[in-house]
């Protein structure tokens, strides 16, 4: 109530402003059918936030009272299939664009809020509000859940860093850590301090990981490094093709899986280390990652068992000796954080299991980039707050980033919708997701437990 007549106030403020020759900050005026490629009549209100991130919604005329809030919808395209699939069902669908906030998944957050606000004031009260995307989207959806739940009524996160914005950085340090400290110590290959140029130290990675993997050493310490970052040990192709889930008791199928998650696809993980990495350093004046502490071997123990296999095996078929290479990665030279970049990027966000209203994750097995051991200490944490009420998790079995079908994206909007509609969750195992999605790739799964987690100061 308190929201809505604010939002009253502000619209009044807007006319007065007009009324006097002044620039209004109101949202723009629903104007022109924006989305193509559907015959649902719709209508569009667009403009831009206070810091200038763009901010762009599709209203059906048929409006279930339901809006969905992306952080990317202002940047994708026109036919968006998603978009169009949903406003053919009669929710609105809108959100804004990561281009200006970047790393900054605080002010990313609270945008997803103001978007809200130019929404309704364009096209009045939704009934209930839903944070949802993809990717960097899915993390920013998970913390509008805990940072406006007086906004918003439910959050589906698709592939977010659960982890945390420090703790899923820990982890992927800890992958390239291994890999520069067994391969490429006498190179100049960039872990933390990336420089400007980004495209170069790609480059060099991907380049000198792919000449490790045509030796049998390379192989088994690639294996090791994967295993250690909790890595899926299945990947896409260079080409971002993608390929059979590997046998787990294949090690070099596993393998090959683990070297295809580090280089192949549109994304790569070691592509990602370098640009995000170095757009977080940047962000935040220092490197916010370390890994002091930090037991090698442990983490290794920790892995998924058929990792643990494979590296075992591969390293006795490539002559090499694990235990002398986790002695070799214990005794190398710790990496240590800048404590104010660590101040800085933990304000976007720490998910501290503090959920007030429903959430439903979804996330592939093979996502390299978003990790499924992220996913457990995301349910980790909610789960001790005493908030495993609010909480489903979901997997697909599929590889690489984000790789869903429109209709399994639908399955999960559908699914919460249910939640919010009867105020009780309907069954979101495999089965029922697969029912709604039409689909054979939801599946039971259960995640390794996140080697990297991280809720805050006290365990720095």
């Amino acid at each position: 109530m308190r929201a809505t007549v604010l939002r009253r106030l502000a619209a009044v403020f807007a006319l007065l402003l007009a009324a006097a020759g002044l620039p209004s900050v109101a949202a723009a005026e629903p104007a022109h059918m924006c989305l193509s490629g559907t015959s649902v009549r719709h209508q569009c209100a667009e403009g831009a936030l206070a810091d200038g991130t763009p901010y762009r919604f599709v209203r059906p005329a048929q409006w279930n009272g339901i809006v969905l809030v992306d952080l990317d919808f202002a940047s994708r395209a026109p036919d968006d299939a998603l978009a169009r699939r949903l406003v053919e069902l009669g929710y609105a669908v809108g959100g804004t664009s990561r281009t200006v906030t970047g790393w900054d998944i605080a002010a990313a957050i609270d945008n997803q809020a103001a978007a809200l606000d130019r929404f309704e004031a364009a096209f009045g009260d939704a009934r209930w509000a839903i944070a949802s995307g993809r990717s960097m989207g899915g993390m920013v959806s998970a913390g509008v859940a805990q940072v406006h739940p007086d906004r918003f009524a439910a959050a589906v996160p698709f592939c977010g860093g659960l982890g945390g914005a420090v703790g899923q950085w820990n982890q992927k340090l800890d992958t390239v850590f291994t890999l520069k400290t067994l391969l490429f110590s006498d190179t100049s290959l960039p872990v933390t301090g990336i420089a400007a140029d980004v495209a170069g130290a790609q480059r060099a990675w991907l380049a000198a990981v792919g000449a490790a993997q045509r030796t049998p050493g390379g192989r088994a310490r690639i294996a090791l490094a994967a295993a250690i970052g909790q890595l899926p040990a299945w990947g896409l192709t260079a080409e971002g093709e993608p390929t059979p889930q590997p046998d787990a008791r294949d090690p070099e199928a596993l393998q090959e899986g683990m070297y295809l998650a580090l280089s192949g696809g549109a994304l790569p993980y070691l592509g990602q280390a370098m640009s995000s990495r170095r757009a977080i350093e940047q962000l935040t004046g220092g490197n916010p990652s370390w890994n002091t502490g930090v037991d090698y071997a442990r983490q290794l123990a920790l892995a998924e068992p058929a990792h643990r296999r494979a590296v075992r095996e591969l390293y006795a078929r490539a002559g090499l000796d694990l235990a002398a290479d986790l002695r070799v990665l214990a005794g190398a030279p710790r990496i240590r954080p800048d404590r104010h970049a660590v101040s800085t990027l933990e304000q976007g966000i720490v998910f501290d299991g503090d959920l007030r209203i429903p959430v439903l994750t979804v996330n592939p097995v093979g996502d390299q980039i978003s990790t499924v051991a992220q996913q457990q200490s995301y349910g980790a944490v909610v789960r001790e707050e005493g908030n495993a009420a609010l909480l489903r998790q979901t997997y697909l079995g599929t590889a690489g980033h984000c790789t869903f079908t429109t209709a399994e994206q639908e399955a999960a909007i559908v699914a919460m919708t249910h939640r919010l509609r009867t105020g009780h969750w309907g069954p979101t195992n495999a089965e029922a997701m697969n029912r709604l999605a039409g689909s054979d790739r939801y599946l039971g799964y259960r995640p390794p437990v996140f080697n990297r987690p991280y809720y805050g100061e006290e365990n720095r």
